[in-house]
């Protein structure tokens, strides 16, 4: 799981290089992390439910930054074609292992590339881009990523994304427990460190609304949803074990609440799907 240290100065190039570094490290390791936390597993059935209230048959998709190609596989055995994408390597190579295990070459195709040059895919245009569980969080500036993606998504196709926002009451709580460096650390403006399997790089929070500023007048929301906004963020992994019935009733607050304000702006994560116009 991603954890956090104080603030550095890397640019955003830099930066690009130390998140391939260190999820290319966590690459042989992510689907186990996955598979043993319950927490994450349901959040990730949140997403896919959310995303598949808005595919049509015959929808191509672009998973921008796919990991390990867990979401990818999961489109694609429903019949969806899929581009998947991820700056790390260590990431795709396992995207192309499932391909080639699963039988799913006809559907999947996988390249490493970040989203922050997703342009370069044009003229090819996909009816869904889909980036999941913090992806974006990885870049400043998101204004750079719309303009990146808005080139190759096809007139009213759709973008889903899911996006760390800087309010997590879960997490503002551990200052009452005398814990600042968690409940504050979404709280920087400027971006704070995380490191997963000892490598370090920058990551950013953002708002819901900052996230529609830079899409500009190009795009409407359909849907905002928070994931986990009632029930603990995943580094809690113990939580559901300690207490089972505490967990059941806070997820079926998030199951029936969390697309309602304020709960689908604060939350570890929320969804939002917009629908480009056709200018």
């Amino acid at each position: 799981m991603m954890k956090t240290n104080s603030i550095s100065s890397f640019d955003s190039r830099e930066n690009a290089t130390l998140v391939n570094i260190a999820f290319s490290a966590q690459s042989p390791l992510f689907d186990i992390i996955q598979n043993n936390n319950v927490m994450l597993q349901w959040m990730r059935s949140v997403v896919q439910r959310h995303v598949e209230e808005y595919l049509k048959p015959g929808d191509t998709i672009l998973d921008i930054n796919a990991g390990t190609g867990i979401d990818a596989v999961h489109f694609a055995e429903k019949g969806y074609a899929v581009h998947a994408m991820d700056i790390a390597e260590g990431m795709v190579n396992e995207i192309r292992r499932k391909i080639i295990s699963k039988g799913l070459d006809d559907r999947i195709t996988a390249e490493q590339r970040s989203f922050t040059e997703a342009g370069e895919l044009s003229p090819k245009k996909f009816d869904h881009i889909f980036s999941n569980f913090g992806g974006l969080n990885c870049v400043n500036d998101l204004h750079q990523v719309a303009e990146q993606l808005l080139r190759v998504i096809k007139p009213n196709g759709l973008l889903t994304l899911v996006i760390m926002p800087p309010i997590c009451p879960w997490e503002i709580a551990h200052i009452f427990r005398g814990d600042t460096t968690i409940g504050m650390r979404r709280l920087h403006n400027d971006g704070i460190i995380a490191h997963i399997e000892g490598h370090y790089f920058k990551t950013y929070y953002h708002t819901v609304s900052s996230l529609i500023k830079s899409f500009g007048d190009q795009c409407t929301v359909l849907k905002i949803r928070g994931v986990a906004s009632f029930s603990p963020p995943p580094y809690m992994e113990k939580f559901p074990q300690k207490f089972p019935g505490v967990y059941s009733f806070l997820q079926s607050c998030d199951e029936r609440f969390s697309m309602f304000r304020p709960f689908n702006r604060w939350a570890d994560q929320f969804i939002i799907t917009m629908k480009v116009r056709d200018i």
